[in-house]
């Protein structure tokens, strides 16, 4: 294989043609599998889009809640379409090959967008502590302005930060294997076939899982902290219940996102502990199930939805 080559530092960079994408070797049926994750794909696409559709068509919705349910649905689309299609090429057409330049996009969108999907739950939970904790004050702390500026302000940081992530990749040398055991280009398979020092890439993912994971994930558990002891402050059982009622949908979210993935990336990558094939098997449902639950979640508990949802669907049965 001829390798590209490029000088810095006064030292050679090689940089292979591409990289060759060898998970699920020893997985039986997988093309089975493949099918499903197509299916996913379908299912996250039709009801992400609907969900994007029916709140953009009714003006009653243009909330801040509805705002960050939007911005959740456009990265569900983003995640899943940065990876499955690629999966359906690599394992069910048989071509696993990838260039080094398309590998590259590929983990920048993938990881900037996985980023952003744990900000976007922690949006969304902000939505809920304002609403519940200060509810005579929502005009002044969730307006749409602020909610755009705050999904704008992840959006910025997210895209910007694995920018450099993905740039320092350029700095390593792959002079001998280009096989990635993973179901995509994904990084730490990636660094890991260097032939040079990775020890930079090595803490920036390590970092990177830390602030993207507990960061967001930290800020629900104190926002749910704070939720249940105004809730248990309120002296009527009825505007307990419908206060509660109100974050399921969200808890949901939340356990369905960041159970696998605590358990996939950070033993993962600590630990190492986790079997190659059962890794690239988790990984790739932890990361495809989410996109593809979430507007069905939303769309079954969020009563505006669920309404405006039933009225669409009737309009196109009565519709000549």
């Amino acid at each position: 294989m001829s390798s590209l080559r490029t000088v810095s530092n006064d030292s050679v960079i090689i940089h292979p043609p591409g990289f060759y994408i060898i998970g699920f070797e020893t997985f039986p049926y997988i093309s089975v599998y493949i099918i499903f994750l197509a299916f996913v794909y379908v299912v996250t696409l039709v009801f992400n889009i609907l969900l994007i559709y029916i709140i953009a068509r009714d003006h009653c919705l243009h909330t801040p809640k509805f705002l960050a349910v939007v911005n959740l649905a456009v990265i569900d689309i983003m995640l899943n379409t940065s990876t499955i299609p690629s999966m359906l090429k690599t394992f069910l057409f048989m071509d696993n090959f990838v260039p080094f330049n398309i590998c590259l996009l590929q983990m920048y969108v993938y990881y900037a967008t996985a980023s952003l999907e744990s900000y976007a739950l922690a949006i969304l939970a902000y939505d809920r502590f304002i609403a519940i904790c200060f509810p005579l004050r929502q005009n002044l702390f969730n307006t749409l302005p602020i909610m755009s500026c705050i999904v704008g302000v992840t959006w910025v940081y997210s895209l910007g930060r694995v920018a450099y992530s993905t740039a320092i990749m350029t700095h390593l040398s792959f002079c001998s294997s280009v096989r990635v055991y993973s179901y995509f280009c994904d990084y730490a398979p990636v660094f890991r076939l260097a032939c040079n020092d990775y020890t930079l890439q090595w803490s920036v993912a390590s970092a990177s899982s830390m602030v993207n994971l507990m960061a967001p994930f930290t800020f629900i558990i104190l926002t749910y902290i704070s939720i249940l002891i105004t809730v248990f402050r309120m002296k009527s059982v009825s505007s307990r219940m419908k206060a509660l009622a109100t974050c399921i949908e969200h808890i949901v979210l939340v356990a369905v996102f960041y159970i696998p993935i605590f358990s996939i990336f950070l033993i993962g990558l600590y630990v190492r502990a986790i079997d190659p094939d059962q890794r690239v098997l988790s990984l790739s449902l932890a990361s495809c199930i989410p996109p593809c639950i979430n507007p069905i979640v939303y769309s079954l508990k969020t009563k505006e939805i669920k309404t405006r949802a039933l009225a669409l669907v009737h309009r196109m049965k009565t519709s000549p």
